[in-house]
C-alpha cells in the first residue's frame, strides 16, 4: 500500500528528495504521493518534520 500525506503537510518541501522514486510532487499548494509510483519503502516518513505521512 503507497504512502499518503495528510492535512497535517506544511508543504515544507522536506520529502521531495527524501523519495527514491520520485512519486512526491507539489500540487494545488501541498505535496502529494502518487500511489503508483511509490515503492512503499516508507524513507519520507522518515524525514516528514511533521508527521504527516503515513502508510
Amino acid at each position: 500500500m503507497a504512502h499518503s500525506i495528510n492535512d497535517d503537510c506544511t508543504n515544507c518541501g522536506a520529502c521531495d528528495d527524501s523519495c527514491p522514486v520520485s512519486a512526491i510532487s507539489e500540487q494545488g499548494g501541498k505535496h502529494v504521493i502518487d500511489a503508483d509510483t511509490c515503492i512503499d519503502c516508507g524513507a519520507c516518513v522518515d524525514t516528514c518534520p511533521v508527521s504527516a505521512i503515513h502508510a
